[in-house]
């Protein structure tokens, strides 16, 4: 075992979770930088009608994604419209926001773009315009 006191544990148990929460908060600086810089860049991409390009050996590429969230408080109700209309296998204990987002997409492209009225009230849908990154070969 390490011949660290008691003390010098506790010294750098305490050391450690400062610097986690630190961490963590430069996480949250960095995470917010990188949405505004992806929304910066994917709105020139837009306005300049730029589906995608090449620069320093990685690819960018405009995308949009339809996701879909269960309206707050609406969570229950949302579950039961599910089941009800046959689509219960969507719910476990929590509906999987990926699984959620393609099966609203399906849904309403069925309905001619529209969000069924079973789903009214129950779900938001937005569209969420990223750019995806990748290594360029």
């Amino acid at each position: 075992m390490d011949n660290k006191t008691l003390f010098e544990w506790a010294d750098q148990l305490k050391a450690l979770r400062e610097r986690k929460e630190a961490l963590e908060e430069e996480m949250k600086q960095l995470n917010a930088d990188i949405d505004n810089a992806d929304w910066h860049l994917s709105e020139l991409m837009a306005e300049s009608e730029t589906q995608n390009f090449t620069r320093g050996g990685t690819t960018f590429c405009l995308t949009t994604k339809t996701r879909a969230n269960a309206v707050a408080g609406k969570r229950t109700e949302l579950f039961a419209a599910l089941r009800e209309n046959g689509y219960g296998d969507l719910v476990t204990e929590t509906v999987n926001a990926n699984s959620l987002s393609s099966f609203v997409k399906e849904q309403m492209e069925a309905e001619g773009d529209m969000l069924p009225g079973w789903l009214n009230g129950l779900v938001s849908v937005f569209e969420k315009t990223t750019v995806s990154v990748r290594k360029h070969r």
